[in-house]
């Protein structure tokens, strides 16, 4: 969260930021509501100092009566402070409320929009195929393949069910090694964190109150991770980091899971938009430094990208508008992969940065060179999510007898096949 007193000297320019990401709050409301609770906190410590002051003074004091009319006016004013104590409570409540709600304020980078039609499109990568026969779609070829059993799929979980089998499975394996290689050489750490996580974490990352529909949740309250970076941000929650370790770099990989609540009506064909998948995620901690922030960002960015090429899949990148920002974003980009079948750009990744919007939350700090404690800044980048990229990877490498070729670079973890057959 925004920091309120950043808040209150700056809030036109938080109001500005949160009309350009579309989401409806009211600053002065939040303001008149801080004065109100920094108000009745003082008049209940107030109250407590007087009770401590004069609590002293009947433990000094030899005279009976008098003790017994002080410890009298004190039982008084200790009613007193318990109904204030309530009062202020429901009055913290309902400010951390809007707290919660109150966005990140967009990089001035961003563009105005309203949706991701308004993304803007800022690197194309790659050849589109160009087939001599019609090609089909990732459903049918991996079918006929037997790298995916969507019927049984659906009888075990239900809608968007699946079973990845056969070459479909060893397909995935391959896709991981070759990530856990490939995002090792540029420093990044491989962790394999829970995903049943405290529903409070959710809140940490900004995914919650907004998301929350999208979301499992246990009988416990707890909450099934639509992505490693919640448990991999939730890790250093509390803690102090030694500036000397930073960046910190993971690679979290995980199961993740979505309802896709809203999207009934969409991509219910295949394995764009399933309920149930994995994801590798790059999650950086830097020093409260926006130049360093924005560095990183183009880096783990083009980490990805580059990610991709060595796949050869033709792909393009596009800055988020305003309007398909997440709260707590400040900037965004998002790589799409071709799918020629639909002819159109599919997304597979996302990279974002949040200067100390989630770490405030979590309260992760660390001492600057100067000794001053500063709260670490944040940033997350999909690796590579398993099964979506199947869809491009088997659609753009289809060939006229229906095989697929592999890319080159996942051959080693193939058996050195270079089609699957």
């Amino acid at each position: 969260m925004l920091d309120i007193k950043f808040i209150r000297e700056n809030k036109e320019i938080v109001q500005t930021g949160a009309e350009k990401k579309h989401v409806d709050i009211d600053i002065n409301k939040l303001i008149a509501l801080d004065d109100l609770r920094l108000e009745e906190l003082k008049e209940v410590e107030d109250l407590r100092a007087e009770v401590n002051r004069v609590s002293n003074d009947i433990s000094r004091n030899q005279d009976s009566a008098l003790k017994v009319q002080l410890i009298e006016e004190m039982r008084i004013v200790k009613d007193d402070i318990k109904t204030k104590e309530e009062k202020l409570k429901e009055t913290l409540e309902e400010w951390q409320k809007i707290m919660l709600q109150i966005p990140n304020i967009p990089d001035m980078s961003v563009p105005d929009g309203t949706n991701d039609t308004d993304n803007q499109e800022v690197r194309v990568w790659g050849e589109k195929p160009v087939f001599n026969f019609e090609p089909k779609d990732h459903t049918e070829i991996m079918l006929a393949l037997k790298m995916v059993d969507f019927e049984r799929g659906t009888k075990v979980h239900g809608f968007r069910g699946y079973f990845l089998i056969g070459d479909g499975a060893r397909l995935c394996f391959a896709i991981w090694n070759y990530a856990i290689d490939f995002f090792g050489e540029r420093g990044f750490f491989p962790v394999i964190p829970p995903v049943i996580v405290r529903k409070q974490n959710l809140y940490g990352t900004g995914h919650l109150p907004g998301d929350v529909e999208d979301y499992y949740m246990t009988q416990d309250g707890d909450t099934l991770a639509g992505t490693a970076e919640v448990p991999l941000m939730s890790m250093h929650g509390g803690e102090v980091l030694d500036a000397k370790n930073f960046p910190i770099k993971y690679l979290g990989f995980s199961p993740c899971f979505r309802r896709e609540a809203g999207s009934h009506g969409k991509d219910v064909k295949g394995l764009i938009r399933v309920h149930e998948f994995y994801k590798m995620e790059q999650v950086v901690l830097c020093e409260a430094s926006h130049e360093e922030s924005v560095r990183l960002h183009e880096e783990i960015n083009k980490n990805t990208e580059e990610f991709i090429e060595s796949l050869d899949i033709p792909y393009h990148t596009v800055i988020n508008c305003g309007g398909d920002l997440g709260l707590g974003q400040v900037k965004k980009y998002d790589i799409e992969l071709w799918v020629p079948k639909e002819n159109k750009y599919r997304e597979i990744s996302s990279a974002s940065y949040f200067h100390d919007f989630q770490t405030r939350r979590f309260n992760i700090r660390y001492k600057d060179s100067d000794g001053k404690m500063r709260y670490a800044h944040s940033l997350n980048c999909t690796a590579i999510p398993t099964p979506r990229i199947l869809v491009s990877m088997v659609e753009n490498n289809q060939q006229t007898d229906g095989s697929i070729k592999i890319p080159e670079v996942l051959r080693k973890y193939m058996g050195d096949r270079e089609f699957i057959k």
